[in-house]
């Protein structure tokens, strides 16, 4: 006769299963979260609670500048909102149109690689990010030679009679919301492609089976499909172009300055700590605030 050995769980009292101890649960989740942790911890957090620190202070009288001492002055804020608001209207504002730009050019763009690339996908993506392969700042500066006078794009503008002959735009509005718009175009780019690269071709055919033209799959189909796309991406643009001075300091004029040029100049330049500090907390209270209103807009049906 052959026996099996069967092996029996551990029972506690009248025969039912024991509990599993606790004893050996395992800390390596919360040992691995360490590192990650420690890190925003001493670079993201400690940062922001001196910045807050700092923006309560105010200057000491007949020191030098850029010495400041703690009087938990909240009116920092209130001098902040009410002498430099209208430089946080024009970075809104031009962060909005380059925003709506990006869009308007990456999601054909997206569109075009997802769908019709082929063999040449992986050639038109590296195409996409080139640009990082070089230094923001001559990027920048390149716009400068491209929107010049004797430039390609000037010339043309004028020979089609859409600004005058002494009309410059390499400096101004024009020029810094262009210079933000390509700049930042890579990050509509890419989420947006993404986000059209997982839909299943399978739904667009679905689509015109039932009559659908080209234009009805695309609306009714690809974009309510593309839209976690479209707000990550709108998202990426946004939020670092509203903080951008480096396209209105090399592309704009002085009437074309953004919040983050005046915030560079306290900290760097006039030596305004509390003042620079208030401003930057207030920027990022209303970036964060207009992001909240926007992801609670795109999470409704009425957007798709």
């Amino acid at each position: 006769m052959v026996v099996a050995a069967v092996g029996h769980a551990p029972t506690g009292q009248g025969g039912t299963p024991a509990a599993p101890s606790h004893r050996g649960r395992s800390y390596t989740p919360y040992l691995l979260l360490a590192p990650g942790l420690l890190w925003l911890a001493v670079f993201f957090v400690l940062p922001i609670l001196t910045l807050l620190g700092t923006s309560t202070q105010e200057r000491v009288p007949g020191a030098e500048l850029g010495v400041t001492r703690q009087t938990f002055r909240f009116a920092n804020y209130v001098d902040a909102l009410s002498h430099y608001y209208p430089w946080f209207v024009r970075s809104f504002g031009y962060a909005l149109v380059a925003t709506v730009l990006a869009l308007l050019i990456s999601y054909p763009l997206a569109y075009l690689i997802a769908f019709k690339a082929g063999r040449w996908r992986n050639l038109l993506l590296v195409l996409v990010v080139a640009p990082f392969f070089c230094s923001f700042i001559l990027r920048t500066i390149a716009w400068r030679q491209i929107l010049a006078d004797e430039g390609p794009v000037t010339k043309t503008l004028k020979s089609l009679h859409v600004i005058g002959e002494t009309t410059s735009i390499n400096i101004g509005a024009f020029a810094v919301v262009v210079g933000i718009t390509y700049n930042f175009l890579p990050f509509m780019t890419l989420p947006l492609y993404s986000s059209l690269e997982r839909i299943d071709p399978r739904l667009l055919e679905a689509g015109q089976d039932l009559y659908g033209n080209g234009f009805a799959v695309l609306r009714k189909v690809t974009v309510p499909l593309s839209m976690p796309g479209v707000v990550s991406g709108t998202l990426l643009t946004f939020i670092p172009a509203a903080g951008d001075y480096v396209n209105a300091a090399l592309l704009g004029g002085p009437g074309n300055k953004m919040i983050g040029s005046v915030i560079d100049s306290k900290f760097y330049r006039t030596l305004d700590y509390p003042t620079a500090a208030a401003l930057s907390f207030v920027l990022m209270a209303a970036i964060l605030a207009l992001v909240i209103m926007y992801i609670r807009r795109a999470g409704s049906e009425e957007l798709v």
